[in-house]
Order: C-alpha cells, then structure tokens, then sequence
C-alpha cells in the first residue's frame, strides 16, 4: 500500500517537464522498492518488537543523480513516509527518527543503485514504548493519549477515555504529561496525577490499564 501511494504521488514527477527525463531508465519508485527491501533485509527481532532500519543511504550513478536532482529534496521527503508507512505495514519499529540521504557513485552505471541502512538510535530524542512493543518517537511538541484513531498514540483500552492525556514538551528538552479530564486519570509510577507532572527517563505513564514506558531524550556525546 505505501508504495502503491508513493507511486501516485511521484506521477507529477513524470508529467510535463519531466516526462523525456523519465521515459527510460532508473525511475524514482524503483528507488522505493529497494528501501523497503532494505527495511525487510536488515529488520532485527528486539526484546519488544521487531528493529527496521531507519536512517539510508540511496547511491547513484553520476547521470542519475544529476536526473534526479531538480525535485530531490522533495523525493527524500517521500521516501521518508515510504518506510514509515512500510513500518506500519510490516509492524516494524525504528530506534530514531527516519531520514535519508542521497550520495553520488561514479563507479555505479546508470540506472543502477545502491541502498544501505542502518539503524541508529535518535540522539537527544525522548521515546515512549507501549505494552506490544510500538515505540513513538517525540519528535511533535505535542503527543495526545486516548481512544481516538486520529491520537498520536492511539491505544485500544476500554479503559482509556477518546482524548485521555497529553505530553508535551516543557522547558530544557522536558517533557510533561498532563490529564485531559479523563474519566479515570492519569497515573505516573502508580500514583494519579492531579496537575501537569515532569517526566524523568524510566517514568511508566498508566492510562485506564495500559502502562506507557518514558524513555528521555540521551545528552549529547552519551550512548
């Protein structure tokens, strides 16, 4: 399904200017498909889930990075959403944020590529681990908890009211989680919360009983 939509998307691509560009030759979905399999390749069973790449790589020959150059930016921002939405499909989770970089190999031919990725943990990144697994990178300003699909952390507890809690970030890179009126409250280490509490690395956010692990974001220069 993502690159079914990510094919869609690139049609303006290969439409009016472009179209003698791409009549032969390497083409941007092709590039697509080699991420996902990269993705599949290098996933790595985690004691809480399955680890996809999430930072790659895209080498071209000299001729097609020159091709490709004019709406680049454009193009990495769609891969992007093609591994996430292949992480989705696939149940795969990413350590950091996703990212991909392109690279020119006078030693590739055109029309050929090469695709790496690695997975490398996001650095001054807070992270939250749900009970299956899924782990949601803070990467918003604002995550909301709650029922409803259309939440950034959508969790499936009768429990959990539709927009239950919410954390933000605070002062310094801190975060907070706050109540949202939910009908059963928020705990934080077991203990309800009646005002907006800081977050510190390890802290399990409760919601109906749904526990939520809070990992802060690592300082520069630590591993």
């Amino acid at each position: 399904m993502g690159l079914q939509r990510f094919e869609r998307r690139l049609e303006r691509f290969v439409e009016g200017a472009f179209a003698r560009v791409f009549r032969s030759g390497l083409q941007p979905v092709e590039i697509g498909r080699r991420l996902t399999r990269e993705m599949d390749l290098r996933r790595a069973v985690a004691p809480k889930g399955v680890l996809a790449p999430n930072t790659f790589k895209v080498a071209l020959s000299g001729a097609d990075r020159a091709k490709f150059q004019a709406f680049e930016e454009e193009l990495v921002k769609e891969l992007v959403e093609v591994a996430k939405d292949h992480a989705k499909q696939e149940d795969y989770t990413f350590l950091g944020p996703v990212s991909v970089a392109f690279e020119t190999d006078n030693a590739l031919r055109p029309g050929t590529l090469l695709v790496a990725g690695d997975v490398v943990p996001g650095q001054g990144t807070a992270t939250l681990t749900l009970p299956d697994g899924r782990r949601v990178v803070l990467e918003q300003d604002k995550v909301t908890l709650g029922r409803l699909p259309e939440c950034e952390l959508a969790v499936a507890d009768a429990g959990v009211s539709r927009r239950h809690a919410e954390v933000r970030r605070g002062a310094d890179n801190t975060w907070v989680v706050s109540d949202l009126g939910s009908t059963n409250g928020t705990k934080v280490n077991g203990l309800r919360i009646s005002a907006a509490r800081r977050l510190e690395d390890g802290d399990e956010i409760t919601v109906g009983s749904t526990s939520v692990h809070f990992e802060a974001a690592s300082p520069p220069g630590t591993t």
